[in-house]
């Protein structure tokens, strides 16, 4: 998910312009599951929900009256244009737009490690969820497992699931369900991935439009999507193995009051 820091260091901004990364994004097996196991947990009845860090790709599915909010304003120009409809707002997730009690439901996928003031992020959550409104929460498990892959992607920290826990209830939140999104096999693969992005990284940003490119052949296209596919099945089978406590991604959802 994107950073929600100040745009002069959005490093993502840069990724949003290269062709190749929007071509592949929406392929990645870890985006696809944690898509699913946000779906899988979020009511969307009455009421709207607000993502946050939907960046140009959102975990929110639902077709009921969705937010989509981002420190990009690149991200959220992309994801317009795809998805076609909800509404979107360009914000600091420690600084949301709304009125207190605005929204029934609120997404937070791999947002918070992003941010400096992540305890003031939750805080704006909650203020602008409704008396007993849901959050649907995604993060990196574990300070112990933060390594290449999380400074890759500007990760300022990981975190201990009663850390979180503890956070979420100082901001008024009882938790309804924790549970486990990814395994081990998800370091397994990032670590040397994010090496050979690193590796394999422009100098300089692409051209939002640029064209050309072993990523705009659709061979190409056709094996990653296949591959992607494939460890999309081995991370969750991984995942469901994987005793809590050494899960890499957990999922909480919480309630707003008691």
């Amino acid at each position: 998910m994107v950073p929600q820091v100040s745009s002069r260091t959005n490093r993502f901004d840069d990724f949003f312009r290269d062709q190749s990364y929007i071509i592949l994004k929406n392929h990645l097996y870890n985006y696809t599951l944690r898509k699913s196991a946000v779906s899988g947990s979020l009511e969307t009845g009455s009421g709207a929900t607000l993502e946050i860090g939907s960046g140009m790709s959102p975990v929110l599915i639902s077709k009921g009256r969705a937010v989509y909010c981002d420190v990009s304003f690149a991200a959220l120009q992309i994801l317009r244009s795809t998805l076609n409809r909800g509404l979107y707002v360009v914000a600091d997730c420690t600084e949301l737009p709304f009125k207190e009690g605005s929204f029934a439901n609120a997404v937070c996928s791999e947002v918070l490690e992003h941010v400096e003031g992540d305890r003031k992020a939750v805080g704006e959550i909650a203020r602008i969820l409704t008396s007993h409104g849901c959050l649907v929460l995604t993060f990196p498990h574990r300070q112990i497992y933060f390594s290449h892959d999380d400074r890759f992607v500007h990760h300022l920290r990981r975190y201990e699931l009663d850390e979180m826990k503890t956070i979420l209830k100082d901001s008024g939140f009882t938790i309804i369900k924790v549970g486990k999104v990814l395994g081990l096999v998800e370091k397994a693969v990032m670590i040397p991935a994010t090496f050979m992005a690193r590796a394999f990284q422009p100098a300089r940003p692409a051209q939002k439009n640029a064209r050309g490119g072993v990523a705009s052949s659709r061979v190409f296209i056709s094996c990653f999507a296949l591959l992607n596919r494939f460890l999309a099945l081995l991370a969750r089978l991984d995942a469901a193995a994987t005793p809590l406590r050494y899960a890499t991604v957990l999922m909480i959802k919480a309630k707003k009051g008691e």
